[in-house]
């Protein structure tokens, strides 16, 4: 096994473990932090995949912004007031545990899968798959094909910027 994949599996199991004790701790700050670990994990399981706009742009946008955003609404919740919550189980809970086997089901399907298991076949269907995750690619097709979505959504964002200040103004007489 090369390096990579060690990597690739390393950052896997990081990625995956780190998921799992965001789900289970009760301190929400803890579960922020095992959260920022999480999104870290996955920029590199993107490095390892050659896509390093995206590894770049996970590590700005989630890990930066969205984080900071998430810990300062748990600074903003009163966690001195906290009862242990008793819960029985129910319906819901029910459906969701059984969606969660069904979805690990389908996981073990897709890793155990041998239907084609060769990497070069892969790359013989898409010889040009490691240049699409490069900024120069992205920044190519999103200028030249897709020039007029990007700035129609460059718009979109700018009209629902303005709305949200002129909604959370304050009134003054």
């Amino acid at each position: 096994m090369s390096s990579e994949i060690i990597f690739f599996f390393v950052l896997a199991f990081v990625a995956v473990a780190s998921g799992f004790l965001m789900v289970t701790r009760t301190n929400p700050v803890n579960s922020a932090l095992f959260l920022i670990l999480n999104f870290f994990a996955l920029a590199g399981l993107y490095l390892t995949l050659h896509a390093q706009f995206v590894a770049v742009i996970q590590i700005l946008v989630y890990a930066g912004a969205i984080m900071v955003l998430v810990l300062f609404v748990i600074m903003l919740l009163n966690l001195q007031d906290e009862a242990p919550m008793k819960e029985h189980v129910r319906a819901p809970q029910i459906v969701g545990i059984v969606l969660a086997v069904c979805s690990l089901a389908l996981i073990l399907q897709a890793i155990l899968w041998t239907g084609n298991p060769s990497i070069d076949s892969m790359l013989s269907q898409s010889p040009y798959a490691s240049e699409i995750g490069t900024v120069q690619y992205i920044g190519t097709e999103l200028f030249t094909t897709y020039v007029f979505p990007v700035e129609l959504v460059s718009v979109l964002l700018l009209a629902a910027m303005i709305g949200a200040v002129v909604l959370a103004k304050k009134r003054f007489p």
